[in-house]
């Protein structure tokens, strides 16, 4: 039969390599929350930035320059022209006022208009485009899943 004490003894040694277990765990997470904590205080500060310029209103003598790839599609106005779109956007533009997009394209014909691989990757990314510059007011959609230009000047 066992001594209580050799029981007390086995158990104390599984207890403390439980709590050095215990803090090497806790070590590793307050290093992975302190990641995680730096991560998000760039991310609030990147979205009060971006706030911060959005705010600032556009003088007239800001003149409007032509987009860059990835950058938003702005709301369309008077007298502004696709020149003003991400040339990704542009180009989608420029098919759907081609006599081909006169009477509405589909996005996997568009897709093919624009030299894309009608695989269900490119041609989503399409049907996003073309739903963005819809909600922009660049281009319409005629019915579900078929859009068409404005009468929108290229340049």
């Amino acid at each position: 039969m066992p001594s209580v004490l050799g029981l007390l003894e086995a158990r104390e040694k599984k207890i403390r390599e439980e709590v050095a277990r215990l803090r090497e765990e806790a070590e590793r997470l307050k290093a992975a929350l302190g990641e995680a904590e730096h991560a998000l205080q760039r991310l609030v500060d990147a979205r009060a930035t971006v706030a911060e310029v959005l705010a600032e209103p556009l003088s007239a003598a800001d003149p409007v320059r032509s987009a860059v790839t990835g950058s938003l599609v702005p709301h369309r106005a008077d007298g502004m022209t696709a020149s003003v779109l991400a040339p990704d956007y542009q180009r989608i533009v420029a098919v759907l006022q081609s006599e081909a997009g006169r009477e509405g394209m589909r996005c996997q014909q568009l897709a093919a208009a624009l030299g894309l691989e009608a695989v269900p990757a490119k041609v989503e990314g399409v049907r996003s485009k073309a739903k963005r510059l819809v909600e922009r007011g660049w281009a319409l959609q005629v019915r579900p899943g078929v859009f068409t230009a404005l009468a929108v000047s290229a340049g």
